[in-house]
């Protein structure tokens, strides 16, 4: 091809090969990371996931994007390409920090797929964390006063809990009874999953320190709480409104933790024998109102669809992250699907495992791939989330074990 020659460059298919995570802990002083890095927590991720897909070899990883809202103290110093380099790669592969807030691990993905795609990269490590505990969401931020002076936002922009009541008031109809039930749902979902052994092999464990205690090691998920009922529910307080409707209870808690995914052309994964769990079929990020954030995976699924040529029908499996139940079936009104459908977090949700923000994107895309691979009959999966100061982000995957006929 002559220099003056331009052709189209033909876009290749990218696959999830693995996703692992750490167990998810509470944040504060008596959560089991209290006292661990949050950059430890994503070494120990990028390591397990080159030891458990041995075929990788290390040199080959061309890219690690490691999400974090709070990008500061251990969380700081773009920490994909510091993770990398304490996780004993090649000094030869970079690394970079992102942040979309709770959509920072998802961005992470779809950026780096986007590049696999384009041929900038055949394999990439794509990730998030968030230790709440030691960096509060908002940690050294200075808003600036023209968001308020000005009245682009409304106050309760900045307030998570506060958007959610909002989102309340917008669909009264969304009552804190359907979102307690859902809340329940979701740890009832989880504690059977974890007994079925659904939950727990994408766990890699952590050793935890402590000056009081000494050296621990993290092994399960702290924040279920598998005691919970509709009486009890019922009872907790409301503290982002007096009476309200967004609780304890209904709502993801503050977590720490790490999740991380390796990224492939499909062709390479071919090339080295890994083994791909999904197919990357498209995805959409939209902006809404920020003070009605709760909202935003439906523009953002809308677009996915309409770019895809796919409708919600096709969709088999949905993991969407419950950062508030009201959130969630907001999302599921729009498009007309049952409080407890089947297809919905069949292995529950943030309102029981936690949401340790940027990285709670990979562990959506983990299970549906490990969902995937239990469902043949399932061709196409969703992954989708409400972003703080108003957006939604929505990843749409095939099963790569579809079983079905080819069109």
């Amino acid at each position: 091809m002559s220099s003056g020659e331009r052709r189209p460059r033909p876009l290749r298919e990218v696959v999830f090969v693995d996703g692992v995570r750490t167990p998810f802990g509470k944040a504060g002083p008596k959560g089991v990371y209290a006292e661990t890095r949050a950059d430890d927590m994503v070494v120990r991720v990028i390591r397990e996931l080159l030891r458990r897909n041995p075929a990788l070899p290390a040199e080959r990883v061309d890219e690690v994007a490691i999400a974090s809202t709070t990008q500061i103290g251990d969380q700081g110093l773009t920490i994909g390409r510091t993770a990398a380099l304490l996780a004993g790669l090649p000094k030869s592969v970079p690394g970079y920090a992102i942040d979309r807030m709770c959509a920072g691990a998802m961005t992470a993905v779809t950026t780096t797929a986007s590049g696999i795609a384009f041929g900038a990269y055949d394999v990439a490590i794509a990730g998030g964390v968030e230790h709440m505990g030691r960096h509060p969401m908002g940690e050294g931020a200075d808003p600036n006063p023209r968001f308020f002076s000005e009245e682009l936002v409304d106050g309760s922009a900045l307030v998570m809990g506060s958007t959610a009541e909002n989102l309340h008031d917008r669909f009264p109809h969304l009552t804190r009874e359907r979102a307690d039930a859902f809340a329940l749902a979701s740890q009832q979902k989880y504690a059977k999953a974890v007994a079925n052994g659904q939950i727990g092999p994408e766990l890699v464990t952590v050793a935890t320190r402590s000056q009081d205690h000494g050296w621990g090691l993290a092994t399960a998920d702290e924040p279920p709480r598998p005691g919970t009922t509709l009486e009890g529910l019922a009872t907790l307080k409301t503290p982002f409104r007096p009476h309200g409707h967004v609780t304890a209870g209904n709502a993801a808690g503050l977590n720490d933790g790490a999740t991380g995914c390796i990224l492939a052309a499909e062709e390479t994964a071919e090339e080295l024998g890994l083994t791909a769990g999904m197919r990357l079929v498209g995805y959409g990020f939209a902006g809404v109102e920020p003070e009605v954030m709760g909202v935003g995976p439906v523009p953002s699924t809308e677009r996915a669809l309409a770019r895809t040529g796919l409708s919600i029908t096709d969709i088999g499996l949905f993991e969407l992250n419950e950062a508030f139940a009201v959130q969630v079936l907001a999302f599921l009104d729009h498009f007309g699907i049952a409080d407890d459908d089947e297809r919905v977090n069949p292995w529950g949700g943030a309102i029981a495992v936690g949401h340790p923000l940027a990285s709670s994107g990979v562990r959506l895309m983990t299970q549906l791939s490990r969902q995937f691979a239990e469902r043949p009959d399932v061709r196409y999966g969703l992954t989708a989330m409400c972003v703080g100061l108003g957006m939604g982000a929505t990843v749409i995957w095939e099963n790569t074990d579809w079983e079905g006929a080819a069109e």
